[in-house]
């Protein structure tokens, strides 16, 4: 060995201690988080593990250090939240206290939310492109979650059933959820208060409304769909993509379904991703079109609202597969009709909200869009329970729970 070999010696070894120096201990929590992120924001066929190591600022083989593929990544994210719930919930067990139990359990729910917000969309939307032994993890916590939670309602002179008990919970996760569907910006602390207080409202009221009102005893806010190809084809795509996936659903399959060939689809829409835009914006005509009827139909801000969330529920039974892909499939539009329907999006948010201060003027405008956002979202969360079977009583409950959200109790006439 030569003297300038003994010379380079040292210094490569240096270099290998600073680089392993430098490498953090929480390597695989930073991948993790990192992946959460984009799996949630942008679904989990719009991020390759390229994406994700890019993000971490390591390189792919790095990665595939901590987790040996894209899947196990999703798996390790959409389990860590059931988890994260698990121990914030056995952190107030373990505290002893049993007195304000509920509160302090969906406090500690609502933190933990918060603290995943950018991370939690994962499991609403994209948890259905887990195996079926992980999607059966995730069930069993939740059921678990839920029970837990629903062991400490509060007393009621009606006896309320473990199904009814269940739905309460859910709509009272659900309305905590919400944040993860927008990013408006509040101080946590009024994060807090105003999902703590939807809960309790949820609690308080529950299905305790005088009447139930008969959806098929007032007018089909559904355009009625035309025997034509393309309404043929617009029929089969929300069928499918609800089912797959939109990245799992091929042209032919599509076009063959409605029964075509794919060529004969090119006459109609350009592209796959032109035909979900129009779904999209079927969804959004619809919900435009009800809108308008329901408030030109109304004689108070009250009964507006109390309408409107009623009109929600029945056209999002009655078209769940629709709405369903409405919320799911966002980031798979082109960009300008993503820009433009967020903007429809948060213009229905707006009116709602209008209306919301009108009753409750202790809200602020960005207060009370939160708010109305909690009630949307019980609406798709509860349906799913229920099978969305538009019986009578089904929408009853679901629009009892909306209720509570947006009123504080029962609606109000």
């Amino acid at each position: 060995m030569t003297t300038r070999d003994l010379r380079v010696a040292p210094a490569v070894g240096r270099s290998r201690a600073v680089e392993a120096k430098k490498r953090p201990k929480d390597r695989k929590a930073q991948i993790a988080a990192a992946a959460a992120i984009a799996f949630s924001e942008r679904g989990y066929h719009g991020v390759s593990v390229e994406d994700i190591a890019s993000s971490v600022g390591i390189s792919p083989s790095a990665l595939y250090r901590h987790f040996p593929k894209k899947y196990a990544l999703f798996q390790y994210s959409a389990l860590s939240l059931m988890e994260a719930l698990t121990e914030a919930l056995d952190a107030v067990e373990s505290s002893g206290q049993d007195a304000d139990r509920l509160p302090r359990d969906l406090l500690a729910v609502i933190r933990t939310t918060i603290s995943n917000r950018r991370t939690a969309g994962i499991y609403r939307w994209e948890s259905r492109f887990l195996e079926p032994s992980d999607k059966a993890v995730i069930r069993e916590h939740s059921i678990l979650i839920n029970r837990r939670v629903g062991a400490h309602l509060s007393p009621s002179d009606t006896p309320v059933s473990e199904r009814d008990a269940r739905l309460v919970v859910a709509a009272m996760f659900s309305a905590i959820g919400s944040i993860t569907a927008h990013n408006l910006v509040l101080p946590q602390k009024t994060i807090e208060r105003i999902l703590l207080s939807a809960c309790v409202a949820i609690d308080q009221a529950r299905f305790a409304r005088g009447r139930q009102d008969n959806p098929q005893s007032r007018r089909s806010v559904l355009a009625p769909l035309g025997d034509n190809k393309r309404e043929r084809l617009l029929h089969e795509a929300v069928r499918l993509f609800d089912s797959h996936g939109y990245h799992d659903v091929k042209i032919e399959e599509i076009a063959a379904a409605a029964g075509l060939n794919a060529s004969g689809m090119y006459r109609y829409f350009p592209s796959k991703a032109d035909l979900l835009s129009a779904i999209f914006y079927r969804a959004a005509d619809r919900l435009d079109v009800a809108t308008v009827s329901v408030l030109d139909a109304s004689d108070s801000p009250a009964e507006a609202l109390a309408s409107l969330s009623l009109m929600y529920v029945d056209l999002s039974f009655a078209q769940h597969e629709l709405m369903s892909i409405y919320f799911s499939e966002m980031h798979n539009l082109l960009p300008s009709h993503r820009n433009d329907l967020k903007s429809r999006q948060k213009l229905y948010v707006v009116e709602w909200a209008r209306l919301l201060r009108e009753i409750r003027p202790e809200l602020t405008e960005p207060e009370s869009m939160f708010v109305v956002h909690a009630a949307l979202n019980v609406v798709p969360d509860v349906g799913r329970l229920l099978g969305f079977d538009p019986g009578p009583e089904n929408v009853w409950k679901v629009h009892c729970l909306v209720s509570a959200v947006l009123f504080g109790g029962p609606a109000q006439r």
